[in-house]
């Protein structure tokens, strides 16, 4: 595969589908993970609900990880089902760390790729199902 499948080129989420036995993954790979066989670029529609979620208090390991500008921040991250029935890790954008009593597991989310880890945010109720 020439694009990196969690690149903004890429055109949103580019999972792979196994010719063999229908599994589908994210980010993309040309074996499937559960049988060998080989898998085909497939574009995932990158809506779907929370499956579950954390909040990381600490920053990650060095290397690979490079602190941004202003230090390491708190974050929420979780993991989204999407429709395709793959679970993509994301970080959640939620407005305030302090207030995540909007968070709620099967909550709807829209998952776009980007540099690194994929990001997720509420789906506005006029989204859902869409």
């Amino acid at each position: 595969m020439t694009t990196d499948p969690r690149s903004p080129a890429a055109g949103g989420l580019q999972g792979a589908r196994c010719s063999r036995c229908s599994v589908t993954v994210y980010p993309a790979d040309d074996t499937c993970p559960r049988c060998g066989g080989p898998a085909d670029p497939a574009a995932l529609r990158g809506t779907g609900t929370l499956w579950t979620w954390t909040v990381q208090r600490y920053a990650p390991k060095s290397p690979p990880y490079q602190a941004p500008p202003g230090g390491f921040e708190p974050f929420a991250l979780g993991y989204v089902e999407l429709a395709e029935g793959v679970r993509v890790a994301a970080v959640l954008d939620v407005d305030d760390l302090d207030d995540l009593d909007a968070v709620r597991i099967g909550m709807p989310l829209s998952v776009t790729a980007g540099h690194g880890v994929p990001r997720a945010r509420p789906t506005p109720v006029s989204e859902e199902g869409s």
